[in-house]
């Protein structure tokens, strides 16, 4: 069986994590809350994601800047012990490793706050550095932590290439039509799709609204996540609700970026659309049984005991 490639370019930050009964409010105070300290990052959840849902013989590479700081090198070290090839995670002398901030209360919501960094540092030429790895990807994943630009020079590397591409517009953005038409896939959620549309999700019909007018773009396939409730898949032929795995939610920090990370792995192993899917709703689900972004994600073999 040849190897697979998935290219994830991204963000990489250390969450420190506060569990609460409730998220403070502006000006409010709240003690008793419980700390832990976390690796996270978009870009580096998708990865790790990605790396522990996938079958032996596929490599997830990793391109990212981190600072020269302990927060860097934790984060390298725990990339290297999930075998994500680190060759491309830059370090940065100028700007520290990327911080979120995370309040989570006792009913799994969440409130974060991101010091991007080094992530800021990202630049377009150090994915020019990349090329040749973005060029001979099964599949590229990108999301909206580090620079614009950055996020586009990868675009044209894969697009030029024939490279599937899958972006996650977190946080979201208002984005030009020149790299919404060169996305294969967009996965917002509900908010991000209704930034991007101007459409409040909170159906099916509403969510096949906002796809609509996300396939006007020039998207091919639109996957809405919308938590608890599945999520929308629209493409030419399907237009589908796919039902959410009923669990008991600690957690929904990083559910996101194990979906897309979990879904770039299935699909690049040549897996149907439909079937990666439910595949990547899995590993979401598992995700937020579990406190923290990276310990979060669950391994290959979870993944499928639960599609069982």
């Amino acid at each position: 069986m040849p190897k697979k490639n998935v290219v994830v370019v991204g963000s990489s930050n250390t969450d420190m994590i506060i569990q609460m009964k409730a998220i403070p409010r502006p000006g409010e105070t709240l003690l008793g809350g419980k700390f832990n300290i976390a690796p996270g990052g978009k870009g580096a959840n998708q990865a790790v994601g990605a790396a522990r849902a996938a079958r032996p013989g596929t490599q997830v590479i990793f391109v990212a800047k981190v600072g020269k700081d302990i927060f860097g090198e934790q984060a390298i070290a725990g990339f290297k012990k999930d075998k994500i090839k680190t060759d491309y995670v830059f370090r940065n002398s100028k700007n520290p490793s990327g911080v979120a901030l995370i309040f989570v209360a006792d009913d799994g919501k969440n409130s974060i706050a991101v010091a991007s960094g080094a992530n800021a540092a990202l630049s377009p030429s150090d994915v020019k550095k990349a090329s040749q790895v973005i060029k001979n990807a099964d599949i590229l994943v990108l999301q909206l932590e580090t620079p614009l630009e950055t996020v586009q020079a990868a675009i044209e590397i894969a697009d030029q290439a024939g490279v599937p591409i899958i972006l996650n517009p977190a946080p979201v953005q208002k984005l030009p039509p020149e790299i919404l038409r060169k996305v294969t896939i967009l996965t917002p959620n509900e908010i991000e799709a209704e930034t991007l549309t101007g459409i409040a999700v909170k159906n099916k019909t509403t969510a096949a609204q906002a796809a609509q007018i996300l396939h006007d773009f020039g998207i091919p396939i639109v996957i809405i996540t919308l938590g608890a409730k599945g999520a929308y898949l629209s493409t030419p032929t399907v237009r589908q609700m796919i039902k959410p795995f009923t669990v008991n939610a600690v957690d929904t920090t990083a559910a996101g970026d194990i979906f897309n990370g979990a879904l770039a792995v299935s699909l690049s192993e040549d897996t149907g659309l439909l079937e990666a899917v439910h595949f990547a709703s899995a590993a979401a689900a598992l995700s937020v049984t579990k406190l923290g972004a990276q310990p979060s994600a669950p391994k290959r073999r979870e993944i499928i005991d639960l599609l069982k």
